[in-house]
């Protein structure tokens, strides 16, 4: 699922933006980065990783006053924002220019600055203007005294020249494709197709340039803009697979990267869906099952996390079965939609009780015994999440398949995708066939290049951070990061559930973040954290 470091505690997401994060990298001189020529016959015009001139072109940024956030929610006036010019096709640097905005929060103290730290908080496809400030709240005076905080809107998202297929669905969460009831998944295959229809009537060969692979590209024009000669990183979620990538392609560019709740880049993006969601959930269920366990005497859910099991996984096949409309509300909830709120709110520790709360009032909505209280809480979780003004309803849905299926390409064999849901079913019943399911990415066309690989070598200068129960970029996620990086990296695993790592209890995890972006030192072999305390 998709979510913002902070999102899940300032209040309940809104059920109708529930995302996914998958959740789901020039060559400095030598070649770090294998490209295949262009998917339609021709090799690339401008070489991955070079620069013709490190100034030739640079556009400047301008900086002034940044676009309001979704809701009016008040920005931090020390925030600026500008726009910077990049190419829409880098085989074409001269060709048509699209806008990528930028923010920066400037904190570094004169004699104390290292240069700047770029931040992406994931998705595919979430928006990063706000990230300095979310960040700055976050992070001790020791690294922002070193760094000025740099946030942009990956291109394609949001504020930087935003796209849109104008999908009938806006919602991410749409876009994950549950089987039926009974395992069919002829439904799936339909709206697959017709999403991926939709989106070529729509944009068309627009859509083949909106990569991770330009996105980097896109960084690096940032960091010329900037005039710095290095960048620091942290990327979250995908945007730890963005920052391998730039990493990969402008190895010598690179300065200290933090990367955190991590995707395999052998594995994008198929195979991180099907190989990883399954486990991952089964792995951190639990965690959410046991909170309701301990409060037995009033959800009467089960006593034990075999209980709750068997309780949820019941609910879900009745809600699969028959779905529930929520009083006062349009929506109705159906499976697909109890299984998104479940894994937006496993993202955090401290939103469990509010899961085992949902739970219990969705199994009442089911069963036809709702009480007033239950009706205000699940009204609650599902109003609408305001969008940002002039960005498009269908905008992250649409930059998050644009991503995931131009990336890289997905089989097209719907006898095989059957197959493999039917399987996935049946070993993995908490996600039920899901991550195994047809996506649009099956009827896409072919990727514009090859998929970017992530290679060893070149500094060591990556930390990566990462939970042993992570359901949205399962513990195997960090472990194939870091084997990709080889010794360029250094492993933190922390024993805790959830999606992020820093800031939420592990004061190992905590200070080898700060101690690394403050002096650089990384650990000498991996961490294993275990003092996890809950807030």
């Amino acid at each position: 699922m998709t979510t913002t470091r902070s999102s899940a505690q300032h209040g309940l997401p809104g059920g109708r933006r529930i995302a996914a994060a998958l959740l789901v990298s020039t060559l400095a001189g030598t070649a770090l980065v294998a490209w295949g020529a262009d998917a339609r016959g021709s090799q690339p015009a401008e070489v991955p990783g070079t620069s013709a001139g490190e100034t030739a072109g640079d556009a400047e940024i301008t900086w002034g006053k940044c676009p309001a956030p979704a809701g009016g929610q008040p920005r931090d006036p020390h925030l600026t924002c500008g726009t910077l010019k990049v190419p829409r096709d880098y085989r074409n640097p001269g060709g048509m220019k699209i806008d990528v905005a930028v923010s920066r929060l400037s904190t570094a103290q004169p004699g104390k600055r290292r240069g700047v730290l770029l931040l992406n908080p994931g998705g595919p496809a979430l928006g990063g203007l706000g990230m300095p400030e979310t960040m700055a709240s976050t992070l001790p005076k020791s690294v922002l005294d070193r760094y000025d905080l740099i946030g942009f809107d990956p291109r394609g998202v949001e504020h930087s020249t935003p796209q849109s297929c104008g999908l009938r669905d806006p919602s991410v969460s749409g876009l994950f494709p549950y089987p039926a009831a009974d395992g069919s998944i002829t439904k799936n295959v339909a709206l697959a197709k017709a999403g991926a229809k939709q989106c070529a009537d729509t944009v068309g060969e627009n859509l083949r340039h909106y990569t991770t692979a330009n996105t980097a590209r896109d960084m690096d024009r940032i960091r010329r803009a900037l005039g710095e000669k290095r960048i620091s990183y942290w990327g979250q979620s995908y945007g730890t697979y963005l920052g391998a990538v730039y990493r990969s392609l402008f190895q010598g560019r690179t300065d200290r990267m933090v990367l955190e709740g991590n995707v395999d880049p052998t594995k994008v993006w198929a195979g991180q869906v099907a190989d990883t969601w399954g486990k991952g959930m089964a792995d951190r269920f639990p965690d959410a099952a046991r909170v309701a366990a301990a409060q037995a005497g009033t959800l009467g859910l089960g006593t034990n996390v075999a209980q709750v099991t068997r309780t949820y996984l019941a609910l879900a096949d009745r809600l699969d079965r028959t779905p529930a409309a929520i009083p006062g509300t349009p929506v109705s909830l159906d499976g697909a939609l109890l299984r998104n709120m479940t894994y937006a709110l496993l993202l955090h520790d401290d939103t469990l009780p509010v899961l085992a709360r949902f739970w219990k009032a969705a199994d009442n909505l089911a069963h036809g015994s709702t009480t007033a209280a239950d009706t205000a809480f699940l009204k609650e979780v599902f109003a609408d999440t305001p969008t940002s003004p002039g960005v498009p309803a269908d905008n992250q849905a649409t930059m998050f398949t644009a991503l995931t299926c131009g990336d890289a390409e997905w089989p097209h064999d719907v006898d095989g995708y059957a197959a493999r849901t039917a399987a996935d079913r049946e070993k993995w019943p908490l996600t039920a066939g899901m991550p195994a399911n047809i996506w649009a990415c099956a009827y896409w066309d072919k990727p514009a290049e090859a998929t970017a690989e992530v290679v060893k070598g070149g500094p060591r200068n990556t930390l990566i951070l990462q939970n042993r129960r992570d359901h949205a970029t399962p513990w195997e996620g960090g472990v194939g990061l870091h084997k990709a990086l080889g010794d360029g990296s250094a492993l933190v695993g922390v024993d805790n559930g959830g999606h992020y790592v820093y800031g939420e209890g592990s004061a190992c995890a905590d200070r080898a973040t700060v101690g690394f972006l403050a002096t650089g030192h990384l650990p000498h072999k991996d961490v294993y954290c275990t003092d996890v305390t809950r807030k």
